[in-house]
């Protein structure tokens, strides 16, 4: 049997370290302090684990979603933990219109002056049905909220990313953005759609800034998302969302740096949904 040499590992062989990495990665407890993260979807699931998790290991947080009282619960919860007094930006991605992500960037730079990480982990499912059949209004929904509004959000952002040393972008994409399955309609369009708009920013900030942008697969967990798509699913065999956040967290502190243009995957078994 022929046995590789250290510099005869393959890129493939090198990605898979990476990932296993990215998902036991412990942050340490200084790798967060005075890092400014703003996360979408922080009032519930992935969004809210994160945030609180970010918070947590000293992370100064822009909390963003659309039901303010869920994010107050989140930045409860962050103040409890004892991290840094996190901000609470409230926006509706399927109703905003330009003023309001100017609004949104207006504020960041007023009170931190930069942006050192940006999560999207807001997102609509939709409905499960052929294609022949889906609702057309549903369709336009779905990827306004999670191509167009991602876009839009990262676009407005973007100068203050600049202003960063150490900039990070992370998009949550899904297990049928590598192939598409029956009936996963504009959820799956989107994700593929994203994995594109990740890719061409990465090209794009790769040599002219020190952003980097990803995106994860946040596998199967226990999210009210999850049990839209699978009904019959027993939830107490679904992960929590804790279980992404090592991924997500490596992605979005200093341990990555150099890193983009790269999908992960958070959990050794991919979803369709997250």
């Amino acid at each position: 049997m022929t046995h590789q040499q250290p510099d005869e590992r393959t890129q493939g062989d090198q990605k898979l370290d990476s990932e296993l990495g990215a998902r036991t990665y412990s942050a340490t407890p200084e790798a967060f302090i005075d890092r400014v993260i703003l996360v979408t979807g922080a009032s519930s699931g992935i969004g809210a684990a994160l945030a609180r998790a970010c918070g947590s290991l000293g992370a100064r947080m822009v909390l963003s979603g659309r039901n303010v009282g869920r994010l107050e619960a989140t930045y409860d919860a962050i103040i409890a933990a004892g991290g840094p007094r996190p901000s609470i930006a409230p926006l509706d991605l399927e109703r905003a219109d330009a003023s309001h992500y100017a609004v949104l960037a207006d504020a960041v730079r007023s009170e931190f002056g930069r942006l050192d990480g940006l999560a999207h982990l807001a997102g609509q499912l939709g409905e499960l049905a052929p294609v022949e059949h889906y609702d057309v209004v549903t369709w336009l929904r779905v990827m306004h909220v999670n191509v167009n509004a991602a876009f839009i959000l990262t676009q407005a952002l973007l100068p203050l990313l600049r202003t960063s040393q150490d900039g990070s972008i992370v998009f949550t994409t899904s297990g049928v953005s590598v192939r598409g399955r029956a009936y996963w309609g504009a959820y799956a369009a989107s994700k593929f759609a994203l994995e594109g708009l990740m890719q061409v920013l990465a090209d794009e900030t790769d040599t002219l800034t020190k952003i980097r942008v990803n995106s994860v697969n946040p596998g199967k967990l226990r999210t009210a998302m999850r049990a839209r798509a699978y009904p019959g699913e027993d939830a107490a065999s679904v992960p929590m969302p804790a279980t992404a956040l090592p991924t997500f967290l490596y992605l979005l502190g200093s341990a990555s740096a150099g890193v983009t243009g790269r999908r992960f995957d958070a959990q050794d078994v991919r979803s369709d949904a997250t």
